[in-house]
Order: structure tokens, then sequence, then C-alpha cells
């Protein structure tokens, strides 16, 4: 018998009972307890903006969402922008979309060492995640880009990023797709397609791109069987004596800063970071301060994608990082040891949650 047919085979014969017993003096039950309020950390917050709303997943706080100044969100708007980002129609070879390079079954990265446009126009960088963007300071490694609607739009027609053609381009490809038409009718009230409406629903979409609910969410939420021992002692290492907590800080794993650690500083022609933004000398090698978030599906690591797996990465900042000029002060060898090493490499691998929104369409506009 099923649970549903069981369950009102045990109503109706209690409801008997008692219509049998009316005249018998029934006892008067105890109302259970209420249940302890869950910790604050344990509640999926929900971001609220002009009519939108959101249930973040575990771990997320609403209030360090970043919104946006000038534009609004929807529904319509977020599946507008992501047809948009896994569209490859909109590049000029036809073969490349946001996608490409942030792959959504690569923890929104590349599994590259450096990310190739079309016709293998190669740009510098390894491309970084899109994951938790959010909440976001500033965009790209050396911070160029404002917000996400400057992402967004700045990518696509930005040659040395991913080169299919001009604004007025990218445009008229997508006008060229009847389809869309309709789609941004029912996200801007109007069918007219420009490179910031084009701009502004791809980066709607990134902003659902979000993920918490990891082993580590859920240990901090009160189930302190989410963590194994190795993690438990991984954290207090993150925390402590492998001072990783210093910039990997707070719920995103990032104060959303900038350092050098020393990578590529030893090549020919080191990329020189956030110097080509502020031109400040003490710039010079630094770069963003990533989420940790969903690493283990974000191989290779670093900016130039040199570190090929986490155990590189733990090993590169054990020897503290590369010496030069710049180098953040925060940077000195760890002096782990191997045990120490695991323990920390399994705090780490806790940190990966499922993402949200991160399905690629199954059908396109024609």
């Amino acid at each position: 018998m099923s649970r549903p047919h069981l369950t009102l085979l045990v109503a109706a014969t209690l409801m008997s009972a008692a219509a049998l017993a009316a005249d018998t003096p029934q006892p008067q039950l105890t109302p259970a307890a209420p249940a302890a309020p869950l910790p604050p950390s344990t509640l999926r917050e929900v971001v609220k903006f002009r009519g939108w709303s959101m249930r973040l997943p575990l771990g997320l706080p609403a209030a360090a969402a970043r919104l946006p100044d000038k534009d609004t969100i929807s529904d319509q708007k977020i599946a507008l922008g992501k047809l948009l980002y896994f569209d490859k129609r909109l590049s000029k070879d036809g073969a490349t979309s946001c996608d490409s390079c942030h792959n959504a079954f690569h923890g929104f990265a590349n599994p590259d060492r450096i990310s190739s446009g079309p016709y293998g126009k190669i740009p510098a960088r390894n491309a970084p995640t899109i994951i938790n963007r959010f909440f976001a300071v500033e965009e790209f490694w050396d911070g160029r880009g404002s917000d996400l609607e400057q992402l967004a739009h700045g990518e696509p027609i930005d040659p040395a990023a991913l080169p299919i053609g001009p604004a007025d381009d990218v445009v008229r490809r997508v006008k060229d797709i009847s389809g869309y038409a309709p789609l941004f009718k029912a996200a801007f009230g109007e069918d007219k397609i420009d490179i910031d409406r084009i701009g502004m629903s791809i980066a709607t979409y990134e902003r659902t791109v979000v993920s918490g609910d990891s082993a580590y969410d859920l240990y901090v939420g009160g189930n302190k069987d989410a963590l194994s021992e190795r993690a438990v002692r991984g954290l207090a290492l993150f925390n402590g004596k492998g001072n990783c907590s210093t910039c990997h800080a707070g719920f995103n794993f990032t104060d959303e800063s900038y350092q050098n650690i020393g990578v590529g500083m030893n090549n020919a022609e080191p990329d020189p970071g956030r110097f080509a933004v502020t031109k400040e000398p003490a710039d010079r090698g630094k770069f963003k301060v990533p989420t940790l978030r969903n690493l283990l599906e974000r191989a290779p690591y670093m900016h130039d994608g040199s570190e090929e797996t986490l155990a590189d990465v733990v090993e590169f900042y054990n020897r503290g990082g590369l010496p030069n000029p710049t180098l953040s002060k925060t940077i000195k060898p760890l002096k782990l040891s191997d045990k120490e090493k695991g323990d920390l490499l399994a705090f780490l691998e806790s940190l990966s949650g499922p993402v949200h929104n991160a399905d690629p369409p199954e059908t396109f506009p024609k």
C-alpha cells in the first residue's frame, strides 16, 4: 500500500474511534515546544530588488549582493541573457560564445591554460570564473571592468578578449535572428535591440550564477558531520598557519583585493596586472583575489593557468610564492608538513557546491 493511502486509512480509523468514544473523556495533549530557531547561517536568504526576488544558496548573504544602479532584474531578462550567453551565433566565426571560455561544465572557468578566442587569437590570461560575481566589486583579473554590465558587453566587442567584431556587428547578428525580438520586448517592454541591452541581459543572467550549499556551508550551519576530520583540520590551517583567510576572506573566500603572489613574474615580460589600469608602480604584478568556491571544477589555476592542480597551488604558496620587487607582504613560506598540505586540500575540496542556473539552454531562438 502506498504511503498516501496508508495515511488516509490511519486517519479514517482514528476518526471512527474518536466518534465511538465521544462520551469518553479525552486526555489533554500538551503542545510540542516550538523548534529552536536555526542560526542565521543556516537560513537561505532571499535577495529582493524592484519586484524581483531570488532565494540564495546556503552560505550566501543577501545583503552582500551588488545590484545594478541603472537596471532592473526580471525573470524575462534572466532568460534572455542566458540564451545570449550560450548562443555561438553572436560571434564572428559562429562557433564562440561566452560559455566557450567561461564554461558551465568547468565551474564557469576554462580548462585551457590560456583562453583562446576565435581563429586562435589568444588573450594573455586564463578566463576567471563568473560564479558568485553577483557579489563582486570589480571585474576581470585586473579590475578594469566596473560592473557586470561592462564585463558582459565589453567582452564581446574587445578584440583582445573575444574578437567577434564591433558592437554594430554583434547587434546585427542578434537582429538577424527574428526569434530574439519578442524576447527583448518581454524583457525591456519594447523590441529594440542594442549593445547595451545585450550587455544588460547577459549581466542579469550572470548574477544568477551563484554557488553555496557546500559541505563547508552545511558545517557552518550546524551539521558538524558535513566535514571530515581532515577538512576540519584544514579549516583551522586555512584561518591560521596557512594565512589563507587574510585575502580569501568572508563567505565568498575573497576580499576582492589585488595581490602580487609572484605568478609569472619570472617571465621575460611579466604581465603588469593591475598596474595596466592604475599606472601605480606598487600595483605591478597584482591580480584580483579569486573566490575559492568550486575550485575542484576550475583547473588549471592562477591568472595564467600555470598551476595544474590544487596540490600545485598549495605547494606554490608553501614555497612563499615567487619573490619579486612588489610581492605582497602577506606572502611568506608556510612550512607546512605533508600532512598539513593534505588537510588543507581536504578543506579546499569542501568548498564546492551546486551552481544555480548553470544548465545550458536546450533550444535557441530562430
